[in-house]
């Protein structure tokens, strides 16, 4: 499965891009193995994904849980917990 990547605040800071699009093994079928993927990648986004509890998906634009299937998705967005003021 081809997928595009969006990377949001910091996240996008310390990969150094805002998209990219991948092709995923076919094992990867969750939000949390993509992350587990993603940090398995290299050191950099070992320290980005390598604290799942600290990032947050949207799944074509929905919030989704770790637990999510990522099935027939478009685009995936990792960014941080957002809070309001």
């Amino acid at each position: 499965m081809t997928i595009r990547l969006l990377y949001f605040a910091w996240v996008r800071e310390k990969l150094g891009r805002s998209e990219e699009i991948v092709t995923l093994p076919p094992e990867i079928t969750r939000v949390d193995a993509l992350m587990a993927w993603l940090a398995g990648r290299d050191d950099v986004h070992a320290d980005v994904f390598g604290r799942p509890g600290v990032i947050r998906a949207a799944i074509d634009q929905v919030h989704a849980q770790p637990s999510a299937s990522i099935a027939g998705a478009r685009e995936i967005a990792f960014f941080p917990p957002v809070t309001g003021g």
